[in-house]
C-alpha cells in the first residue's frame, strides 16, 4: 500500500486540550479528520478482505502479504499521529512545565515498536 501523506503531520493536532476533569483531548482539523478516518476505512476494508481469503481457502502466502499491507498502513497513520502529537501537544506540554510528557512518549513510542 503506498502511503499518500495528503495532510501534513503539522496539521495533525491543532491543540491540545486538557478539558474538564482531566480529559485530554486532541482537535484535529477537518481536512486531518477525513485524511485519517479514508485511512482507517482503506484498513478496515483490507481486514474484511483478509476475513474472505480466509474464508476462501486462499493459499497462505497472499493472505500473509495482504496481512503485512494492513500492518503498514496502520503504521502509517500511527507515525502520522505520532508526529502531530510531537509537534503540538508534547511541545505545549513541556512549555507548561509538565515534562512528565516524556515518559508518557516514551511508553507510546515503545508500544508502536512492538
Amino acid at each position: 500500500m503506498e502511503d499518500n501523506n495528503e495532510v501534513t503531520a503539522e496539521c495533525v493536532h491543532e491543540a491540545c486540550d486538557h478539558g474538564s476533569g482531566g480529559e485530554r483531548k486532541s482537535h484535529h482539523s477537518d481536512k486531518t479528520k477525513s485524511n485519517l478516518i479514508s485511512r482507517l476505512n482503506r484498513i478496515e476494508g483490507q481486514i474484511r478482505g483478509v476475513k474472505g481469503l480466509i474464508d476462501r481457502d486462499a493459499y497462505c502466502d497472499d493472505v500473509l502479504n495482504q496481512i503485512a499491507a494492513i500492518q503498514s498502513a496502520l503504521n502509517s497513520v500511527g507515525k502520522l499521529l505520532l508526529e502531530g502529537h510531537m509537534k503540538s501537544c508534547v511541545i505545549e506540554r513541556i512549555q507548561a512545565g509538565d515534562d512528565d510528557v516524556i515518559d508518557e512518549l516514551l511508553i507510546t513510542v515503545k508500544k508502536l515498536m512492538k
